[in-house]
């Protein structure tokens, strides 16, 4: 995998035109572009055929979450659209997750399964009845998810190194919350540098804000794969 093929760039952005736009800019920079719940709403299945129009992956971010059943035809569905990775929630359970497993079986789709987002702390997860370290609920979901045949996990960066250390290597672990360094941290409470999560075993790196609201975006990503590709050495 080339560095820039580590790097994901969220299309979050209310419209197809929109959309585009990013697409033009940055397609030729990263190796992923994301879609998620935002685009897809408005654009649907023609936001992820304009990612795939310009030689990009497509990872449809849609964290899926409800019976196992509509889980698995959605998943089916995406499939069929040709996205090479898929969202899903951990705590959908041991049913759903091995009902997206099956739905999946043939394509070239890889699921990947969401433990805690990285907008929560400690504080956030006890009001929701996940009381502990955010780092303990990462483990217990993450096993649970690679236990019932899940390719891949998104967890922060700061659980990273420990999943890398515990997981098979064949386990994708995609990394949101990444801030080159003097970023802002935003809504993201576990966050990393590029270079540090690349060497803590993350093999997929999401960069939204720091590459949008940078003077000149595709300087920014460049300096992104820079980064990563250093790490990689």
């Amino acid at each position: 995998m080339q560095p820039r093929d580590r790097l994901v760039f969220p299309l979050d952005v209310p419209d197809l035109e929109t959309a585009r736009i990013w697409i033009d800019r940055l397609a030729g920079e990263v190796g992923v572009l994301k879609v998620g719940l935002e685009l897809f709403t408005s654009a649907g299945p023609d936001a992820v055929r304009a990612v795939h129009a310009s030689g990009a992956k497509c990872f449809l971010d849609l964290k899926l979450h409800d019976i196992s059943a509509t889980m698995a035809s959605a998943v089916r569905a995406a499939a069929k659209l040709g996205v090479e990775y898929l969202t899903v929630h951990a705590v959908a359970a041991p049913a759903a997750l091995t009902a997206v497993r099956d739905a999946a079986d043939g394509s070239k789709t890889r699921l990947l399964a969401v433990t805690v987002l990285t907008s929560l702390d400690a504080e956030e997860l006890e009001a929701i009845g996940l009381a502990g370290p955010p780092a303990a609920a990462v483990e217990r979901l993450a096993r649970l998810a690679v236990r019932h045949g899940i390719d891949g996990l998104v967890c922060s960066p700061e659980e990273c190194a420990a999943l890398r250390r515990t997981l098979a290597d064949d386990v994708l672990l995609v990394v949101p919350g990444i801030r080159p360094a003097g970023s802002a941290r935003g809504d993201q409470a576990r966050v990393a540098t590029p270079g540090r999560a690349r060497r803590e075993g993350a093999d997929l790196l999401v960069v939204g804000r720091p590459i949008r609201h940078a003077d000149d975006p595709v300087a920014a990503a460049r300096a992104i794969v820079a980064e990563i590709a250093e790490a990689n050495a």
